[in-house]
């Protein structure tokens, strides 16, 4: 009897999980990822709140290594309808969404593109579990 093979697994990457990839067990990563448009532009802020230069240099280089790897996915129509929903879920679990807004349009890009979001901050997407899989690495 022949052995099933498990389907590929897919998934977004969150900004953290691209920040800190030299730390990850590759193991615990989707065999085929993406980021979004959302996490090239907090990748692209990053350098300019540096506090030196070496971790200027080092933002810069995550920055320009991660235009290489990824063709980003946008932030497009379909994600912005799924916002309104991630927008609603995340107030109806009592959470502020404010100080969020990068998260939550990183989160409406993988539910709309039902692709599983991997991070490293899980409590960051608490309440939008009924939306996308959410998973920590």
């Amino acid at each position: 009897m022949a052995e099933a093979v498990a389907a590929p697994t897919r998934g977004l990457l969150d900004t953290s999980v691209v920040i800190d990839m030299d730390l990850i067990d590759v193991d615990l990563l989707p065999d085929e990822s993406a980021i979004a448009t959302i996490t090239l532009a907090e990748l692209a802020a990053g350098p300019h709140a540096a506090r030196n230069d070496g971790e200027r240099a080092n933002r810069q280089d995550r920055l320009q290594w991660a235009t290489q790897t990824w063709d980003p996915l946008p932030f497009d129509t379909n994600a912005a309808r799924m916002y309104g929903r991630v927008f609603s879920a995340m107030r109806v679990s009592g959470r502020s969404t404010r100080s969020r807004l990068a998260d939550l349009l990183i989160a409406s890009t993988a539910a709309s593109n039902e692709l599983a979001l991997y991070t490293r901050n899980p409590n960051d997407f608490v309440g939008l579990e009924q939306l996308l899989c959410i998973k920590t690495v």
